[in-house]
This record gives C-alpha cells, structure tokens and sequence, in this order.
C-alpha cells in the first residue's frame, strides 16, 4: 500500500491511536476484523492480521482532515 504521508507527526500518532485500539480488542478477545469494524473498514478476505490491521485504521485516520483547534 502506498500512501503519501505529508505529515510525519499526523502519521506517529494515528499509529499511536490505531495500536492502542487494536491491543484492546485484543485485550478484549477480538480479531482483527473486529478492529477493523469498530473504525468502520470493510474487509473482503477473513486473513487480515493485526499488523495490517494497524496500518489500515492508521491509513483511516489520516484520510479524514484534521480539525483545527479556536485559536
């Protein structure tokens, strides 16, 4: 997957984000998949893995424009 990652502070934390969740729902006795659907990431084949579901829900998270806090 390549992907154009302009903001290297943007792409760290959404790691950050998408780690933590998926060490939940592990936590929590899920897979993959189920990470993938709690941020709402159709997946066609079943053998996602949790590295790229990390990358995925990371990739997701960049793609939304970010807010902007009130100055």
């Amino acid at each position: 997957m390549t992907v154009n990652r302009t903001n290297p502070a943007q792409w760290s934390h959404a790691l950050s984000v998408a780690r933590q969740a998926c060490a939940r729902v592990f936590r929590d006795g899920g897979a993959p998949a189920d990470a993938l659907e709690a941020f709402g990431i159709a997946r066609e084949d079943s053998a996602c893995d949790w590295s790229s579901a990390v990358e995925m829900i990371a990739d997701a998270l960049c793609a939304q424009p970010m807010e902007r806090a009130a100055a």
